[in-house]
């Protein structure tokens, strides 16, 4: 069943306290919903040796796939400290598994924006799109 974009925020909002993010103090949490409607959260887990924090976008896919899922309808990245647009590796990440349309809802406690993955990606690496 859909779940609608109040649904995926309330659950954000819920998985943003398991966030471990003592350097930065900036809470994200993501929920990405599988192609059966099924939600998968994931929250920033950050690390003192930063290039092995890993983000909540990511989280919420690697979950998903690690619980056999690989074909999703739409993410909503949320964080209460700020506009948490994904970054570069999420955005590639995002793109591994999803078509250009894909929704990407990013928000905060004080608005709601909405993307596609063509938008915040418009040139993503594909391996077919190789030359050579």
């Amino acid at each position: 069943m859909p779940k609608n974009t109040e649904e995926l925020l309330l659950k954000a909002k819920e998985a943003a306290a398991n966030c471990y993010c003592p350097y930065s103090g900036f809470h994200v949490s993501a929920v990405i919903e599988d192609e059966n409607g099924e939600l998968h959260t994931g929250v920033n887990v950050e690390n003192s040796s930063y290039g092995l924090a890993l983000c909540a976008e990511r989280a919420a896919v690697f979950s998903a796939v690690s619980n056999g899922q690989k074909k999703f309808k739409r993410i909503l990245i949320y964080s209460p400290d700020g506009e948490p647009l994904p970054c570069g590796a999420c955005r590639q990440v995002l793109a591994e598994f999803c078509d250009n349309d894909f929704p990407v809802t990013v928000a905060t406690n004080n608005f709601v924006k909405h993307y596609t993955l063509a938008e915040l990606l418009p040139h993503r690496f594909q391996p077919e799109s190789r030359s050579g």
